[in-house]
């Protein structure tokens, strides 16, 4: 065999094993961080349960993921009693006995907030993706948008009011909750059309994963992001230029 059909033989074979991995390799990572994950709420939940409801106790082997449905069971449970004036006293009662423990009151608190805005009001959430110049001029860091809500950070620092500051968190690579929480000018936010998704793979993978860029919007239609945090330096730059074009366009009469 000559050195020409070696070295496409070998060629092919390394090409099957990179597909075979790409394949096989999310798989097998997806599947042993839900596994551990299964086992670690297990370990958990299991030693809570009594023995005569516990199926490890007439199987000889272990049945994996019932401390799992226990735990959305209870969960559900909890969610059910608390809707109700009874529930809604008890959690009362205890966020009260929380709230004189000068160290667990903060931390609660903290915690109840965070979820409360990831779970329940999506309203407050992130909500768009951009792009702010950052460590230094002409290098650009990807941001998550929180919005212009205006807090005690704008009355006290905003000077004009036709360009307040925005809530931009910064996120580091390749784990994407951990950042870095900054207040920008809104026309220094260059805003892109990438969803909250799209941004957190582009993070994850260290920019190996981009996202395909979007067609532009139809004319007359503008994206509800750039109405309310657009760049208006952008956006004020363009307008002469489309009347100067319209105006050029016109017949001499």
């Amino acid at each position: 065999m000559s050195d020409t059909h070696k070295s496409s033989a070998m060629t092919r074979l390394r090409n099957y094993f990179l597909t075979g991995f790409v394949v096989c390799a999310p798989l097998a990572i997806t599947a042993y961080i839900a596994w551990s994950f299964i086992g670690w709420v297990d370990s958990w939940v299991k030693p809570y349960i009594p023995a005569d409801y516990n199926p490890d106790t007439y199987l000889s082997v272990r049945v994996p993921g019932f401390g799992l449905i226990v735990a959305l069971v209870l969960i559900t449970l909890i969610g059910f009693l608390t809707a109700n004036i009874i529930g809604r006293t008890v959690i009362s009662l205890g966020e009260r006995i929380l709230d004189r423990m000068p160290l667990v009151r903060s931390i609660y608190k903290a915690l109840k907030q965070i979820f409360e805005t990831a779970l329940s009001n999506k309203n407050e959430m992130f909500r768009t993706v951009g792009l702010v110049e950052y460590p230094r001029k002409g290098v650009w860091s990807l941001v998550f948008v929180a919005g212009d809500k205006r807090t005690e950070i704008n009355e006290k620092l905003d000077g004009d009011a036709e360009d307040p500051l925005i809530g931009v968190f910064m996120p580091c690579t390749p784990n994407p909750t951990t950042g870095f929480l900054m207040y920008v000018r809104r026309s220094e936010i260059v805003l892109l059309d990438m969803s909250i998704e799209d941004g957190a793979k582009l993070i994850v993978s260290a920019g190996l994963v981009a996202p395909e860029a979007k067609k532009k919007i139809a004319k007359g239609r503008a994206a509800p992001a750039l109405e309310q945090l657009g760049n208006p330096t952008q956006l004020e730059a363009a307008q002469p230029a489309r009347r100067s074009r319209t105006a050029s366009s016109r017949p001499n009469k």
